[in-house]
Parts: structure tokens; sequence; C-alpha cells
């Protein structure tokens, strides 16, 4: 069934998320009952590929594991060149659960033209370490770009099709969302950030969450290096908060 006009193309990034993907597709089902949804899945090795296919999306599998953002280009690649008029696109993670559903606010703001590429910004705070990756992240953004970011590594994001064309390949691994950010506000397009109540899978301060935050600050070292050069455009891009 074709799309439509008020639903997005949806890409669900995951990795070993069995057990938490079918609730995920589910809300997203009940929010937009007529997307086509793609999983792009990274090598997962607990069924998550198979679960997706019995959840009804459409899976795009890495041939290996390539990282969140190795995987979510093969599947945006699969899409391009989107048809006109362009929908809206979805990223978002596989483990939101059934709170994936209030991701139709973050949608709202782009079809609407309020903004090209909306970030939604978790009210709640769950897990986490030190803030090191984190706050690293907010630092390379206004760096590269001149944007002040709240939630400079959220997964979930709405965008326009313009806007995918332009920041696709995305950045390897962990480094896929602020190089997107980097990338569309050097571009011109504008970008928001809005509260959503959100909840997802986090890691705490155990040595696993550790090493992978420790994973993350490395690719985002490397995303910063990588967009050394290029026209910072802040002046026709925006960022804000909204909250729904």
């Amino acid at each position: 069934m074709a799309p439509a006009a008020s639903d997005p193309i949806v890409i669900v990034t995951a990795r070993d998320e069995a057990d938490r993907l079918p609730a995920t597709l589910a809300a997203l089902a009940r929010a937009f009952p007529q997307a086509r949804v793609l999983v792009a899945d990274d090598g997962s090795t607990d069924g998550t590929a198979q679960v997706a296919a019995a959840g009804g999306a459409e899976v795009v599998s890495a041939p290996r594991p390539l990282g969140k953002g190795g995987a979510a280009t093969l599947a945006a690649r699969r899409l391009l060149p989107l048809p006109e008029p362009a929908p809206v696109v979805l990223l978002c993670d596989g483990d939101l659960g059934e709170s994936a559903a209030a991701l139709a606010a973050l949608v709202e703001e782009v079809r609407a033209g309020r903004v090209d590429l909306a970030v939604a910004d978790f009210t709640r705070r769950v897990g986490g370490g030190f803030g090191w990756a984190l706050g690293f992240a907010r630092w390379a953004i206004r760096r590269r770009c001149g944007l002040d970011c709240h939630a400079p590594i959220s997964g979930q994001r709405a965008l326009r099709g313009e806007v995918l064309a332009a920041v696709v390949p995305f950045a390897p691994r962990f480094g896929m969302e602020i190089g997107m950010t980097i990338d569309a506000a050097r571009a011109g397009f504008r970008v928001r950030e809005v509260e959503l109540d959100l909840v997802h899978r986090a890691t705490g301060r155990t040595l696993r969450g550790f090493l992978h935050r420790g994973r993350q600050l490395a690719d985002f070292l490397s995303v910063y290096a990588s967009r050394r050069s290029g026209r910072v455009q802040a002046d026709v891009a925006a960022v804000g908060r909204s909250a729904h």
C-alpha cells in the first residue's frame, strides 16, 4: 500500500533489538497506518530481522555489522531518489517500544513547514554516564556549524526529503547524528529540537556502559575532524526547542 500523504517513510535502526522491536513497530503502525517502514538491521544475531519482517517492515540487512550510520545509509539509499512530492522521512531507534507513537508530533513539525529537520529531545533522561560524550557532541556541533543543541545525539529525527538527499551517506557508526546535524545546518536547512515523552534502552554507569560511551566519543571525534572544512551557514539555519 502506498503511504498516505500525511504518513512518513520510516527508517528504524536496530541491532539485537528482537525483544523491543515488536512494540516499536506496533506503535509506529498506530501512529502512521500507511507508512512504508524499513528496518535497518545492523548485523543482528538475535532474530531482529525475522521479527521485523513478521511486524510488516521491509528489512534492509547489513552483510556484516557496519555500525548505526552504515546500516542506516543502506536503508536510505534504497529510498533515494525519493518520489515527488518528497515525503517526510522519519528516523528512529528500534528500542523505543510503545513510546514510538509520540513521534507523530515530530513528523508534524516538518510536515507543517515549521522546520526542515526536527530532532526529538527526551523529556526524561534515563541512565547515562558523566556526560563527557554528550558534552563533546554539543561542543562539536557548535564549533562546526554554530548551533547550540540540547539533544545532539538523539536518533529520533524527522526530515524533509531534500534534507535526506543532502546528508546521505550518514557519518559512520555513532557519528551519524552529529554529522547529520552539521551537514544539514551547513546546507542551510532549519533545525529544531522538540521535547517528546520517549523511552529507550539506556546504558548506565557499568563497564559495558562506559565502553559504549567510549566508542561513541571516538566516533564523535572522527566526525568532528572530518567536518573541518565547509562553510558555516548558521545565519540561515535555526535551532530552537518546542514542547508537545
